[in-house]
């Protein structure tokens, strides 16, 4: 997606600039915001592929522009942070993230995670149901839309491409692994608290008791199952 078009959200113009003559030389369409404020302006007033934002802005933040942006898009969101504690990492994703990149970092690194936050899950096989009845809750994979008791249910691209190939794949163990190779991208492999957080925001939005998982199953120190219930 060499023509997508980005916003680099930071509060330091000399970052920004390098953003913007990076990713333009790369083909990307680029636009930028100082705040999290600015950002959500421009995110109404424009359409764009995936937002860059930086965590250590002045203002609202980048933690709670994270979550507004969330709130009112399905936007990826490549969160930039100095930060590398797994705490740090599992906020920025339950606040709505598709990834996050410690600073500093390289960028032909960032460049590789912006393909990866960009791409969709491979097509599935033959086999893959198009449409998912789980009683209140059904999954419409062809049109990428979600109700529960006839009321849509926003999944962010990540979250349906996640839930979509467990759901082609019932009964089957999967490996963290596997889980992120094939969502996420080749590069990855190791980001095992990205599955816990999506796997919650995934049951917190079709489970009837999210604490009490039906479907999305965890299989301890291994990976995930999805458990499709018999018809009666």
């Amino acid at each position: 997606m060499t023509s997508a078009k980005v916003l680099v959200v930071d509060d330091e113009p000399q970052i920004r600039r390098v953003m913007r003559t990076t990713l333009v030389t790369r083909g990307y369409v680029v636009g930028d915001a100082r705040n999290g404020e600015e950002a959500l302006e421009k995110i109404r007033a424009e359409r764009f592929d995936l937002v860059l934002l930086d965590m250590n802005m002045p203002g609202i933040g980048g933690m709670e522009t994270c979550r507004l942006i969330r709130s009112q898009s399905d936007i990826p969101i490549v969160v930039l942070s100095i930060r590398n504690a797994e705490k740090d990492k599992v906020e920025a994703l339950d606040a709505g993230a598709d990834d996050y990149v410690t600073k500093p970092f390289s960028m032909p690194e960032l460049l590789a995670r912006i393909r990866a936050a960009l791409r969709r899950a491979p097509l599935l096989g033959p086999g893959a149901p198009e449409v998912l009845n789980l009683g209140r809750t059904v999954i419409n994979f062809a049109t990428r839309r979600v109700t529960v008791d006839g009321a849509e249910v926003r999944l962010t691209p990540k979250e349906l491409d996640l839930l979509r190939y467990l759901a082609s794949n019932p009964e089957t163990v999967l490996a963290h692994a596997k889980l992120l190779q094939t969502v996420w991208g080749p590069d990855y492999g190791e980001e095992v608290e990205y599955l816990r957080v999506f796997m919650n925001q995934l049951r917190k939005k079709i489970e009837p008791d999210p604490s009490q998982p039906q479907y999305l199953l965890t299989e301890p120190w291994v990976g995930y199952r999805f458990h499709l219930p018999k018809k009666t």
